[in-house]
C-alpha cells in the first residue's frame, strides 16, 4: 500500500479586492494524497484560526486559462500573470487577486506527485469508508 500520508504545501499571499482598498491575505495551499482530487486552501487573517476552502484540483489548474467554476468557488485568469478567484458562502463572499505563476508552479507540483487521470489509484476506499463509518457512528 502507498504511503497516502505524504502532503505538498505552498506559503503564497493573495490580495483580498476590498471596495475601497486591497488586503494582503496569507495563504498556505495544501494537496494531499488522501485525496487527489482536491486542492486545499487555508487564509491566514490575524490571529483568528484560518479560513479554510477545499475545491477540486483541476478548478485551480482550469482557472489558469478559462473562467471556470460554476458554485461556491470561481476561477478566472484575469490578466497580468493574475488570477482571479472568489469564494461565495450564504454569510457573503470574498475576491482575491493571486499570481498565476505562483499557482501554476503549486500545481506542477502536484501533477508531478499524481498524474491527472491517476487520482483514483491513489484513492484508499477502504480507509475512507471506515473514516465515514466512524463518524456516523460518533454522531
Amino acid at each position: 500500500m502507498r504511503d497516502v500520508t505524504n502532503i505538498i504545501c505552498k506559503q503564497t499571499v493573495f490580495e483580498l479586492i476590498a471596495p475601497d482598498s486591497t488586503v494582503t491575505v496569507n495563504v498556505e495551499l495544501t494537496y494531499s494524497f488522501r485525496d487527489p482530487f482536491a486542492v486545499e486552501a487555508s487564509f491566514r487573517t490575524g490571529n483568528s484560526q484560518p479560513v479554510v476552502w477545499v475545491f477540486a484540483r483541476d478548478l485551480l489548474a482550469d482557472g489558469l486559462t478559462e473562467a471556470t467554476g460554476d458554485g461556491d468557488v470561481t476561477v478566472a485568469p484575469i490578466g497580468h500573470g493574475q488570477v482571479e478567484l472568489v469564494l461565495t458562502s450564504p454569510s457573503g463572499h470574498a475576491r482575491f487577486h493571486a499570481d498565476a505563476a505562483e499557482l501554476s508552479s503549486f500545481l506542477e507540483h502536484t501533477y508531478a506527485a499524481v498524474p491527472e487521470g491517476a487520482e483514483y489509484s491513489w484513492l484508499d476506499f477502504d480507509a475512507a469508508l471506515t473514516e465515514l463509518l466512524d463518524e456516523k457512528a460518533r454522531d
